[in-house]
């Protein structure tokens, strides 16, 4: 049978173990004792019969510091489902203590810091020690409403399901007999084909965030570089300059994307460059700027900014144009697309960034200063 992940994770004193136990038929989570690549605090169990893998994290402590250690360790776990899809999150079993009163959302809000890449992974609530039968529907009810408040988290909820996982004594005349297990298998493995396109959709997104941030960087750096090209004490009539840089730029961005070097991406790549740089939309824009009027900047700074939002113009447009492309959503033959997309970056919405960007500035403003101005200009988009 094809295995399915599921996370467990809970505060300290919940009854992981023994819930773990119940379900996989051993006692090897009161041992500790895991399976395939366990760590000093996440421990891999497996139920063949049923087809899961339960991955047992640390449980949370009141200590701030040890709270953190178990989010960083379950993060640093699920990060390398980007090369190992065993690492894949399917479902996560939240256990709450079904004899506590209160449930804070701070505990929500740590589940949610620990299985950030697990954006739209399917949740289940297990309310452990589930004992007291009249008080198993006002547990699903406080769930329910402590979970809607934190609505990431409250999204992604799907069941929510009192157990008892071992015969609990409550006195010599009464007990409370096993609960819930069975249903909670079931609702699980039910809940796993939606688990796993979820899982791969949150991993793809997770990549792709990776890759975003990764390209900003770049566009980050040909920016300053804009900046200084556009703050020499020559004559900026045009872009053309800049274009060394943004063809730095540019290639550099496609090279984060995966886009192959071929005739296809040269010409693509080349439509980006020459809109910058020596189209009429372009032009215009560099005249329309520098026609601003009541600006009391010297031409050193009103070059820079412009030079420098034309190279972050670029590359924003540049780093979306290949997420399309990278998503199969446009292809390297969109000629037409690319090139009208590029050139919309040069419109009105653009003139009217940079102006902004210049009004803000300061005559003494310094390369930083410059740098950043354009980089929040062009980030609120």
């Amino acid at each position: 049978m094809e295995m399915g992940n599921v996370l467990v994770i809970g505060n300290s004193g919940v009854g992981k173990s023994t819930l773990i136990n119940a379900v996989i038929g051993t006692e090897d989570a009161e041992t500790g004792i895991g399976y395939e690549g366990t760590t000093k605090n996440i421990h891999i169990y497996l139920n063949e019969e049923i087809g899961l893998r339960l991955v047992d994290t640390a449980r949370f402590e009141p200590s701030f510091i040890k709270k953190m250690k178990v989010i960083q360790e379950v993060q640093k776990w699920s990060k390398q489902s980007v090369t190992d899809e065993d690492h894949n999150i399917n479902v996560i079993w939240f256990c709450i203590d079904g004899t506590s009163s209160k449930l804070f959302d701070d505990t929500i809000k740590n589940l949610m810091r620990a299985t950030s890449i697990w954006k739209s992974v399917p949740i289940i609530v297990v309310i452990t020690k589930s004992y007291s039968v009249p008080e198993r529907d006002q547990n699903i009810e406080l769930v329910k409403k402590v979970f809607y408040r934190q609505k990431k988290a409250g999204a992604n909820l799907r069941e929510i399901i009192p157990v008892v996982a071992a015969t609990y004594v409550l006195n010599d005349d009464a007990f409370a007999a096993p609960y819930g297990i069975p249903e909670l298998i079931e609702k699980t493995v039910a809940l796993l084909p939606d688990g796993k396109k979820a899982a791969i959709n949150d991993v793809n997104s997770y990549k792709l965030q990776r890759r975003r941030l990764m390209a900003q960087s770049v566009v980050g750096v040909a920016t300053t570089a804009g900046v200084v090209v556009g703050a020499v004490p020559i004559p900026f009539p045009d872009a053309m300059i800049l274009s060394p840089t943004e063809i730095a730029e540019v290639n550099a961005i496609a090279s984060i994307y995966g886009i192959k070097k071929d005739e296809r991406s040269k010409k693509f790549i080349s439509i980006i460059i020459e809109v910058g740089t020596v189209s009429a939309v372009a032009r215009n824009a560099i005249i329309a700027l520098k026609a601003i009027p009541g600006l009391n900047l010297a031409a050193s700074v009103v070059n820079a900014v412009i030079a420098g939002g034309f190279v972050a113009a670029i590359g924003e447009g540049t780093i979306y144009a290949f997420e399309q492309v990278y998503l199969g959503n446009k292809t390297l033959d969109d000629i037409d697309w690319i090139t009208k997309f590029i050139e919309s970056k040069f419109a009105k919405s653009f003139i009217t960034k940079l102006t902004k960007v210049l009004e803000e500035i300061s005559d003494g403003a310094d390369k930083k200063q410059i740098v950043e101005a354009i980089k929040n200009a062009f980030r609120k988009q």
